[in-house]
């Protein structure tokens, strides 16, 4: 089979083989809430099915410089208990517009504004357990101003070529998914 006949596959509607019996509400917050389904399988058993919903789509912005450069954001990451340098991301409503919303994000972050974006990929994280979906956009043409950090934010930005953060995805030094599925797109957009 061609890669575009899997591309086609991939898209393609399948009937859902799990029957939902009833959704219980385990847990909820300002940007999560877990679930917990009865199910009938799809081998026609009684199940369980835990799922956690986000209330926010993920959004990641490469900011591309003229000479190449990219503009990378360290933070420490509470679940992991690790540093972690990343693309510029961050959540966008569901109801809001996503590219009104990473124009925000990468500003906040990085102080740049873009007068160029184009969106590169659509990522879903950890699909077993979670309806999360991110976007990733390559922002360039970038006007240099002023960060806008969130409050519960202690960020450090990195400047680094772009070669050189795909190298860090292929040295497990950026190890954040929708960070390393942006920076390897790019890459094979770009024919780093």
């Amino acid at each position: 089979m061609n890669s575009s006949s899997d591309n086609n596959n991939a898209k393609e509607k399948v009937a859902n083989p799990w029957n939902t019996v009833y959704k219980q509400q385990m847990y909820d917050n300002p940007w999560i809430s877990v679930a917990q389904d009865m199910v009938v399988n799809a081998s026609g058993k009684p199940g369980i099915y835990g799922t956690v919903h986000f209330k926010n789509k993920a959004i990641g912005i490469i900011p591309i410089d003229s000479e190449g450069y990219t503009y990378l954001v360290g933070q420490y990451r509470y679940p992991l208990d690790i540093y972690s340098w990343e693309i510029p991301m961050g959540g966008g409503s569901l109801e809001d517009d996503i590219l009104e919303s990473a124009k925000r994000e990468l500003k906040e972050e990085t102080g740049f504004t873009a007068n160029q974006w184009t969106e590169i990929a659509t990522v879903h994280t950890s699909n077993s357990v979670t309806d999360e979906e991110g976007v990733v956009y390559i922002a360039e043409e970038l006007v240099p101003g002023e960060t806008e950090f969130d409050e519960t934010e202690d960020l450090r930005i990195k400047k680094v070529h772009i070669s050189e953060a795909v190298e860090m995805v292929m040295n497990n030094e950026i190890t954040d998914s929708i960070s390393m599925v942006g920076l390897l797109k790019v890459a094979r957009l770009r024919k780093i």
